[in-house]
């Protein structure tokens, strides 16, 4: 497969070992382009960790990483058209934003010393690149990382909780930028455990349970998966309750709130259901759909599944290597 027909980014059987403990198991995901992609999980689930081999910060235990068909380890060509930051982005505080940004294009190179005036009034702090940047705001400083990412033309522009940290206002900022980006024609993946960030600005998400994928695919398919719910009140629910316990088609009718919920997958037997109440003697008062939310099916998936000891000591040994790593290379 050429690089021109390659999916952006594609990853098989990733693995990451710290002695016995796996922070990355066995991962498999595919972002296509156009995706603004989640990559959605608890803190300590794998996330960081499985970032790092993707951009070929450290070296996988097992598995294979591909960006646009090229290995990151095979060739450093693989990150042309790439970029992005894993945690918080990191600038000399004494500098200004702009005088940053041209250390950073100096390196680059490849004419990105032009794209810093577009890249600050994309991220919307032209006004403040004069600025030393140990005086922004924790949200500024995300968006000045987002600009550093922006000199490099990215395709694929990965991102490691963006939002966390941010007030109300700078994750609003955040998802407006984001999408943004998005339908600028670059392809976004984002790491994140804030389950409505990821829901609003994202068409597919993998979640991910300590180290492992428990799902893959459009976020609609999985609302989809979980059928409908449906609450329902009735001028007697009691009576109403009973009917919806024996109705086929209808399963797990429960009283919640003062009202009854319950599920179903198609919609006569939901017709059906408002028949036999009418015949019942159970008036409808109202019913409802109600839209599965990301967060409920989330933790459907992942509730009961980690280990936060075990997820903490990962951690613990991943600063440890990269530690190690860096020593080694001075």
């Amino acid at each position: 497969m050429s690089a021109t027909t390659a999916p952006p980014l594609e990853v098989r059987g990733l693995v990451k070992r710290y002695g016995n403990l796996a922070a990355v198991d066995g991962v498999d995901l595919t972002v296509d382009a156009g995706d603004v992609y989640g990559y959605l999980g608890p803190n300590g689930a794998g996330k960081t960790t499985s970032l790092r081999m993707m951009l070929g910060l450290i070296r996988p235990t097992a598995g294979t990483v591909s960006l646009f068909g090229r290995d990151p380890w095979e060739t450093a060509r693989a990150l042309d058209g790439v970029a992005g930051f894993v945690e918080a982005p990191t600038f000399y505080p004494y500098l200004s934003g702009r005088r940053n940004l041209e250390l950073l294009a100096a390196f680059d190179g490849d004419g990105a010393s032009a794209l810093i005036d577009s890249a600050l009034q994309t991220v919307e702090l032209t006004d403040r690149a004069r600025d030393k940047v140990g005086g922004y705001s924790h949200g500024m400083r995300q968006r000045l990382g987002i600009a550093a990412a922006l000199l490099r033309q990215p395709k694929l522009l990965l991102l490691d909780e963006p939002t966390t940290g941010l007030d109300p206002g700078g994750m609003r900022d955040m998802r407006v930028l984001v999408r943004q980006l998005a339908q600028q024609g670059i392809t976004i993946m984002l790491s994140s455990h804030l389950l409505a960030e990821v829901e609003e600005v994202c068409n597919r998400v993998a979640i991910v349970q300590s180290g492992k994928i428990v799902y893959e695919g459009e976020i609609s398919a999985l609302k989809r998966s979980a059928g409908a719910a449906y609450t329902l009140q009735t001028t007697d629910d009691e009576r109403a309750l009973g009917i919806c316990r024996a109705q086929r088609g209808i399963e797990e009718a429960r009283p919640s709130d003062g009202k009854i919920w319950f599920s179903a997958e198609e919609e006569e037997a939901v017709a059906a259901l408002s028949q036999a109440l009418v015949e019942g003697g159970a008036l409808i008062r109202a019913l409802t759909p109600q839209t599965a939310r990301l967060e409920d099916l989330f933790f459907s998936l992942t509730e009961g599944a980690g280990n936060g000891a075990e997820d903490a000591a990962a951690d613990g040994a991943e600063r440890e290597s990269i530690q190690a790593q860096a020593e080694a290379t001075r």
